[in-house]
């Protein structure tokens, strides 16, 4: 049985891929590091591949296993598997190391931790949550620094996930209370879906103050992509958009949120 079971691993041997080759991580629970793990069956026999992962330090890792099914195909076909790692906001900068293997075959990514940024965005990176979030997105993708509506639906923004049914709420929680006095919202607003047609229309901006939500601002009407909402500062916790409807009436769309003490 032992025999068999070498003779299968020798006749598949299983190739392991990473990019990037060297990650870097900052301590921001929403802006994790995003490592794309590529797995190629070389043989000539398809197979089961489990792929174990482990990390050093303080890296946090989405996953500890990859198990996927990898066919004997010519050419060579890869699987990729994204797998996300973080690290608490009080990592120590660093670099420390990330182990995948499989068989006798054993890869060793560097992870570079950075040290935490300075920012003006109050937002940036913090850590958001929603009523709800279509599959295709990340609840994270409204606060990862990219207001790039070219860019929502592939690597960035936010999209409630329930067609059709307002209001809907995207927030983000902040470390400790701080003055906010400006809100800046992108909502989705590129060639093939204008704002005026696909963007967020109305909605309120609501500022979570000694431990209740207080409006500070509501947009109703909108036909542009990106609106500022300015306001006598408070001191708040927490920023929150609650959606009341989108110009097509369907979805709640976020391209990037930010706040600012002024």
């Amino acid at each position: 049985m032992w025999a068999l079971a070498l003779t299968a691993v020798l006749l598949a041997p299983v190739t392991i891929s990473v990019a990037p080759e060297k990650l870097q991580v900052v301590g921001l629970p929403c802006m994790p590091g995003s490592l794309k793990v590529g797995l190629t069956n070389t043989g000539t026999t398809d197979r089961y591949a489990d792929v174990e992962l482990s990390a050093k330090g303080p890296l946090v890792l989405d996953r500890k296993i990859i198990s996927t099914w990898l066919p004997a195909w010519d050419p060579d076909h890869t699987v990729n598997t994204q797998v996300g790692v973080t690290v608490p906001r009080t990592a120590k900068p660093g670099t420390y190391s990330l182990s995948l293997s499989i068989d006798r075959t054993l890869r060793t990514v560097p992870v570079e931790v950075l040290p935490l940024p300075p920012k003006d965005n109050l937002v940036l990176g913090e850590q958001a949550s929603a009523s709800s979030t279509h599959g295709s997105f990340r609840v994270c993708g409204a606060v990862d620094g990219d207001a790039n509506s070219a860019n929502w639906s592939t690597s960035t923004g936010w999209n409630d996930a329930t067609r059709g049914v307002f209001p809907d709420d995207y927030s983000v929680s902040l470390v400790a209370p701080t003055t906010i006095g400006r809100v800046e919202l992108q909502t989705l607003d590129s060639a093939r879906y204008p704002a005026a047609q696909n963007g967020l229309r109305d909605w309120d901006v609501q500022v979570r103050s000694a431990g209740a939500w207080v409006t500070v601002d509501s947009v109703r009407g909108n036909v542009a992509g990106r609106v500022k909402s300015v306001f006598p500062a408070v001191t708040g916790d927490a920023v929150r958009i609650v959606a009341l409807d989108s110009n097509d009436h369907a979805y709640s769309r976020i391209v990037e949120l930010e706040a600012y003490a002024r």
